[in-house]
């Protein structure tokens, strides 16, 4: 059985069970509020969320690694197509969902809800905005006036981007360019995201 735990309305790991619906795979989820437990600490010493286990000793951390995991463990799966140059799409903008726009909303997180008055205003929350900006126009771009980011169905792309987008939106309070927005949207009306909204959600 997958084991995915996570924080009460967490986006990271909501992405993963989402991931799971949308592939037909059962799974537990398992929530808590932050700060994570001490008993969770002692399965995942960072402290960070999401955390995977499965069968056969799996134990796994980082979201989009899990991502890929389950892609590759329990594909082939349309998530993660096949052909060369869609594939590398895919693999881009899944990775880049993290390394490029959620990391960078990290530092702008912790600044905007634990930093004092005097240090919410620096020089790495405007590097990171810029930055994350950047990414945005260019996924923008990508997308177009399509309704997927890799051909003419969901992959990771949409899972991992539109996970991060709910980031930059709600936690940040950010606009986001309106194909970007429309694309959200549809994202969450799918029932996957749905159930695995539900599944994180605070208790």
């Amino acid at each position: 059985m997958i084991t995915i735990h996570n924080f009460s309305r967490g986006v990271r790991g909501l992405r993963v069970v989402w991931q799971c619906e949308e592939m037909g795979l059962a799974y537990q989820a398992v929530g808590f509020e932050f700060p994570p437990p001490p008993e969770y600490r002692a399965k995942y010493p960072p402290g960070s969320v999401p955390f995977l286990e499965d069968e056969g000793g799996v134990a796994i951390g980082e979201s989009v690694a899990q991502m890929l995991y389950l892609a590759q463990r329990y594909g082939p799966t349309p998530l993660l197509p096949a052909e060369p140059a869609a594939l590398a799409r895919v693999l881009q903008l899944t990775v880049g969902a993290e390394a490029s726009l959620g990391g960078l909303m990290n530092p702008l997180m912790g600044t905007k809800f634990a930093a004092p008055d005097a240090d919410k205003v620096n020089w790495t929350n405007g590097f990171c905005e810029a930055r994350v900006a950047d990414m945005l126009d260019y996924v923008d771009g990508l997308l177009g006036e399509g309704d997927f980011f890799v051909g003419d169905s969901l992959t990771l792309a949409d899972i991992a981007v539109s996970t991060s987008l709910g980031m930059w939106q709600g936690a940040l309070g950010k606009d986001v360019a309106p194909r970007l927005a429309a694309h959200r949207d549809r994202m969450r009306e799918r029932p996957g995201y749905g159930a695995a909204a539900r599944a994180f959600a605070a208790p």
